[in-house]
């Protein structure tokens, strides 16, 4: 099985757009503001109309040989900076929802990924209620957490501050993963996906071993996306950080509880990241009608095709690849091997 564990809803119909652009304006002009009681449905868009809005993803996945995409609301559009508190979680509860009856209507395609109702300053606590909701009401094998709410500016504390520390209680009393996924810039030095996004995730890792966040919670488990953005790269540098700084070697210190994925869109990037990173800690992963969407005129397939990068890595066993297709996605998402063998046993 082929299971691609980081994939967005980025064909949403215009009728998720148009009430969002009401949202925003209606901090400008109250009378322009959407009910706060507004849900789903009030978006009247029909199943059909949602179904035929994944086929980009539907046609890809099966033309490159996936079974089934972790799906989640569009990572740019998350916006965590914009508005307010109480427009973040209106937000995010409807693009849950859609995200929830995409996975009903094709349980063969996608399984749900939630995202969370964070804002600059506010204190992570506040987004339980609706990771209480994604994962036991709605069945979502994990969601994505923005280590940077301000969007580009920074200002929230580190990942192993005490502050974020009720979401991970909650996340692994839950026993789900979190993917380490920025959302857009409101910074003009950083391109959202570009710039800002791997300087993410590589922000994300350097906390990590800045600090003992993984003694406080030892079961906690990220996925750190985009290959790990420059960290792979640079394995020996956070090597020799960790070292000098006293902390253990970073096999102990933090791939127990920190997993990358392959969404690299070149053969030597995963190449290096799979000699580099150990097998168990990397899963399959595509982005597919997400950041990059062309061809690339160097081999006449579209960057990303991460399938096609992964069959081509010389030296990877059977069993290797098995791991990284779908093994290590079972293991990091239970509730997601749960669900597989739910349905297996319904056949």
């Amino acid at each position: 099985m082929i299971i691609d564990i980081h994939g967005h809803y980025t064909t949403e119909p215009a009728a998720l757009h148009a009430f969002r652009d009401k949202q925003l304006a209606g901090l400008a002009d109250a009378a322009r503001r959407p009910a706060a009681s507004a849900t789903v449905a009030d978006l009247g868009i029909s199943d059909e109309t949602l179904a035929k809005s994944v086929q980009p993803q539907v046609k890809f996945q099966k033309e490159r040989g996936g079974d089934l995409t972790l799906f989640s609301p569009r990572a740019g559009g998350m916006a965590h900076h914009v508005g307010t508190e109480r427009i973040s979680q209106q937000w995010s509860r409807l693009c849950n929802d859609l995200i929830h009856r995409i996975c009903t209507l094709l349980p063969e395609n996608f399984a749900g990924v939630g995202q969370l109702p964070q804002f600059p300053g506010v204190s992570p606590k506040n987004c339980i209620a609706e990771l209480e909701r994604v994962v036991n009401e709605l069945g979502f094998v994990g969601v994505n957490l923005n280590p940077d709410p301000s969007g580009g500016m920074w200002t929230d504390p580190p990942l192993i501050e005490r502050h974020w520390y009720p979401i991970y209680e909650k996340l692994c009393e839950l026993d789900v993963p979190a993917m380490i996924h920025v959302s857009s810039s409101c910074n003009p030095n950083f391109h959202h996906t570009g710039a800002h996004y791997i300087n993410g995730d590589t922000t994300a890792f350097m906390q990590l071993i800045q600090g003992d966040l993984f003694k406080d919670f030892p079961t906690l488990r990220f996925v750190i996306p985009h290959g790990g953005g420059a960290v792979p790269f640079h394995w020996g540098r956070y090597r020799g950080l960790a070292q000098d700084m006293g902390r253990p070697p970073l096999a102990e210190h933090v791939l127990g509880n920190v997993f990358f994925d392959t969404c690299v869109y070149h053969l030597p990037g995963i190449e290096l990241l799979t000699k580099v990173i150990p097998v168990d800690n990397v899963l399959f992963a595509s982005e597919m009608v997400g950041a990059v969407k062309g061809i690339d005129p160097t081999t006449g397939h579209h960057y990303d095709d991460t399938k096609r990068y992964v069959d081509q890595v010389k030296g990877l066993s059977e069993q290797e690849r098995y791991k990284i297709f779908e093994g290590n996605a079972r293991r990091v998402y239970p509730r997601l091997d749960k669900l597989l063998k739910q349905r297996k046993e319904k056949r």
